[in-house]
């Protein structure tokens, strides 16, 4: 069957067939570029987070809170960080408490030793007990005219040495008395002189309540001694006129007994002093 001139034709001249081969081909590159596409966007987009989180956490060690987008490379150093510093951390000394007063600063000058002065403040009481010995305490006194109370040589002593008063107290036990002398200086300086240059004389022994008079013509035995601004003088004698000898081992306790807490008293006033001021400071 054959048909007439004006339809279509199929072979040479006529309308093309397509390349089936490179449409294929062409789709299948098309496809290709699409997926590297995709992988390289999704890498770029992990670059991107990891950028974000390093820009997060720098801005975080920062006082500015407004993110940077600088690369790491233009971040501050350490040293420009706000909040940073080079100066040496702020140091405190530990803080103590003032060392407490010392006792012999008050009994060292009459500028400070102001506590109340008398026979009863060294010698309180009416008796003195010292280990398993008590002593009897006579009568006391005191005066201003120091060179009265003692023998010439000592009077002479306190008075170069500027003594302004002499308190004076006895105590007595079985057979033997002592008077203890307490001479007040107005500097420790006095003090130590006179009792460095009192070697020879004595306080004059004082007598009455219950006590005879002793060491009036007879040998006794005397001690010195200072402390602070006090100089503090022992005689000691026997009441029955007997002279009192080296070998008199009886008479040396009871000078001695009655120097010790007369030194003893003059610190006490000390310390009380001291403990009043620590309680109550200026």
């Amino acid at each position: 069957m054959s048909f007439g001139q004006g339809g279509p034709q199929w072979g040479p001249g006529g309308p093309q067939t397509p390349d089936w081969a490179a449409l294929a081909e062409a789709s299948e590159a098309r496809a290709r570029r699409r997926k590297w596409l995709l992988i390289g966007g999704g890498a770029l987009a992990t670059v991107g987070v990891a950028a974000a989180v390093a820009v997060a956490v720098v801005s975080a060690n920062s006082d500015d809170t407004t993110a940077s987008n600088k690369p790491a490379s233009e971040l501050p150093t350490t040293a420009d960080i706000p909040g940073t510093s080079t100066a040496p951390e702020p140091s405190f000394e530990a803080t103590t408490p003032p060392p407490p007063p010392d006792p012999k600063d008050y009994i060292s000058s009459a500028k400070k030793d102001k506590a109340p002065l008398g026979p009863e403040s060294f010698f309180p009481g009416t008796k003195l007990t010292s280990g398993e010995r008590v002593y009897k305490k006579g009568d006391t006194d005191s005066t201003k005219k120091c060179a009265s109370v003692t023998q010439p040589a000592l009077a002479a002593v306190l008075t170069r040495n500027k003594c302004t008063e002499v308190l004076r107290a006895t105590y007595a036990r079985k057979g033997i008395a002592v008077t203890v002398g307490v001479a007040v200086f107005d500097t420790e300086a006095q003090a130590v002189r006179a009792k460095k240059q009192a070697d020879d004389g004595l306080v004059r022994s004082l007598s009455g309540k219950g006590v005879a008079p002793f060491c009036r013509t007879t040998v006794c035995r005397g001690t010195y001694n200072a402390y602070g601004r006090y100089a503090y003088f022992t005689t000691t004698g026997f009441l029955n006129g007997k002279d009192v000898t080296t070998k008199d081992k009886n008479a040396y306790e009871v000078g001695d007994d009655l120097a010790r807490f007369t030194f003893h008293q003059i610190n006490r006033r000390g310390e009380a002093q001291a403990s009043a001021a620590a309680n109550n400071p200026e």
